[in-house]
C-alpha cells in the first residue's frame, strides 16, 4: 500500500468515526419554554395549608429536569439531589439521594411530549415520617428567547 492510499484510508475512517459520533449526539436535547404550574401537596397539614401553587415561564430541556423542582433549593433537602435511573423517549425517572444521614428518600418521575411537561417529586423525610410531594405540569409555548436558558418567574 503506497502512503497516498494509506492516506486516504485513514481520512476514510476518520471521518466515518466522526459521522457516527455525530449520529449518536443528534439526540441533543433542546430547550423550549413552558408554561408551568407548580403544587406542593403536604397531607399532614390542615386543608387550607395542605396546597400551594406557583406558576412561572420558564425554558427547560431534558438536562433540567433533575434540578426543575424548585423544593429541592429548600434548606431542608440541601444536601439531596436527584440522580437519574432511567431516561426513554417520553419519560425519565430519578431516586432522589442524601448524603446528611437523616433518612430523606424520594423519587421523581416525568412524562413529556412535543407539547406537555409533567413531573412529580415524592419525598418521605426521614426522622420526621413526613411526606409531601411537589407536581408541575406545564405546556410548550414554543423556543426559549435568546440563545441560553432564562426564567421568568410570578411567585
Amino acid at each position: 500500500m503506497n502512503r497516498s492510499s494509506f492516506a486516504i484510508l485513514l481520512c476514510l475512517v476518520s471521518c466515518s468515526s466522526v459521522t457516527q459520533r455525530q449520529e449518536i449526539n443528534v439526540d441533543t436535547p433542546t430547550a423550549k419554554l413552558y408554561d408551568l404550574v407548580t403544587e406542593t401537596g403536604m397531607p399532614h397539614l390542615d386543608e387550607n395549608l395542605r396546597y400551594a401553587t406557583i406558576r412561572e415561564r420558564r425554558c427547560l430541556d431534558s438536562r433540567d429536569l433533575a434540578r426543575a423542582f424548585p423544593i429541592l433549593d429548600d434548606v431542608s433537602l440541601q444536601d439531596c439531589r436527584l440522580v437519574l435511573v432511567a431516561r426513554r423517549d417520553q419519560s425519565a425517572s430519578y431516586a432522589l439521594q442524601c448524603t446528611g444521614g437523616h433518612g430523606t428518600t424520594g423519587e421523581a418521575r416525568w412524562q413529556f411530549d412535543a407539547t406537555t411537561i409533567a413531573g412529580t417529586l415524592s419525598v418521605k423525610l426521614g426522622g420526621k415520617n413526613m411526606t409531601f410531594h411537589q407536581r408541575i405540569t406545564g405546556r410548550a409555548l414554543g423556543a426559549c428567547p435568546g440563545a441560553s436558558s432564562s426564567t421568568t418567574s410570578s411567585r
